[in-house]
């Protein structure tokens, strides 16, 4: 996009690229009065609205832009993603209201990946069991599990699900993948084996989530996929929250039937569920897949690019059909 249609005046609603220094300054190149959230606190509804008055490109990451909102900021031309998420902005909203939408997909895929196989080998050596034991006094060996020659299921296989695959290639799993595109080329080079949904959760001993959040995704992990799983094995999402029935979840980590799990996300952050949280076989963690300072770093340096690059986000091959 030329500069000519980028926006003439941004403010920032990312606290992660607001705190940032780097960030600041870089935009600060392009936008020396660029305005930038420093409540520590996720703008919503009339504060969103009242932040974003009188600008006309905003740098977004968590924050729901949704038609409602839109309708609020009618001097908002340019809406550019921090992060890959598409979940939290109505793009057929702002596609009306022609407000254009920069994205970059996949740009904080190997922190995910990273955070991702760092909790599969937490939960398969009971890491955070026993620290919590050393910690309240009691010194015992637990027994673990190793993550080398495992069956690993990747539900989805866009950017983070490949890298995930690519940094479990030195443990020699066998992995498993069901996802709504084919790519056969990935599949022969990384040896994934493409099943179905059912098979996936009936033959990993760990499921790892990676899909977008759509209505077609919300809740898919139900109770009975979750009662397909071998009682030993793990489920980890750094996805995103609402993909899993966390009720069905929780039941199933008390009884017993399923081993453990490593959340990332939850349907709502921070979760309400305490007795979840506090399940000794429950990892929770603050949606800090890309809080790492490399993605940052990318995730911010895309969003700035995204001020100027930005289209129409219904535009055909723009943004792909299972991201929105």
């Amino acid at each position: 996009m030329a500069a000519l249609d980028a926006p003439k005046r941004v403010a920032v609603l990312s606290r992660s690229f607001s705190r940032h220094p780097v960030l600041r300054a870089e935009l600060q190149k392009h936008y020396p009065d660029a305005k930038f959230n420093d409540t520590g606190r996720t703008l919503a509804k009339e504060e969103l609205a009242e932040f974003l008055a009188g600008y006309d490109g905003a740098i977004v990451a968590l924050e729901r832009l949704d038609d409602q909102a839109l309708e609020a900021m009618p001097t908002l031309k340019v809406l550019s993603k921090y992060g890959v998420g598409l979940d939290n902005i109505d793009l057929s909203a702002a596609s009306r209201r022609a407000i254009r939408v920069g994205w970059r997909g996949g740009v904080n895929k190997h922190s995910v990946a990273e955070l991702a196989i760092a909790l599969m080998i937490a939960l398969l050596h009971r890491v955070p069991q026993a620290a919590d034991e050393v910690r309240s006094g009691h010194w015992r060996q637990l027994k673990g599990r190793e993550l080398g020659g495992q069956t690993v299921g990747v539900l989805g296989c866009g950017h983070v699900g490949q890298e995930v695959v690519r940094l479990l290639a030195p443990f020699k799993c066998k992995i498993l993948s069901h996802d709504m595109r084919d790519f056969p080329d990935f599949y022969a080079e990384y040896r994934v084996t493409p099943v179905s949904l059912e098979d996936l959760f009936r033959n990993s001993a760990i499921v790892t989530i990676h899909l977008p959040s759509t209505a077609a995704t919300w809740r898919i992990v139900n109770d009975r996929l979750l009662g397909l799983m071998q009682p030993e094995a793990v489920l980890v999402n750094l996805a995103r929250g609402g993909l899993v029935d966390e009720a069905a979840l929780k039941a199933r980590l008390i009884d017993g039937s399923l081993a453990a799990a490593a959340f990332d996300v939850f349907e709502s952050e921070p979760p309400v569920d305490k007795e979840l949280l506090n399940l000794p076989n429950m990892l929770a963690t603050p949606h800090i897949g890309g809080s790492s300072e490399e993605a940052v770093l990318a995730m911010g340096r895309a969003a700035i690019e995204g001020l100027f690059e930005a289209r129409d986000p219904l535009e055909e091959g723009y943004i792909p059909v299972w991201v929105r």
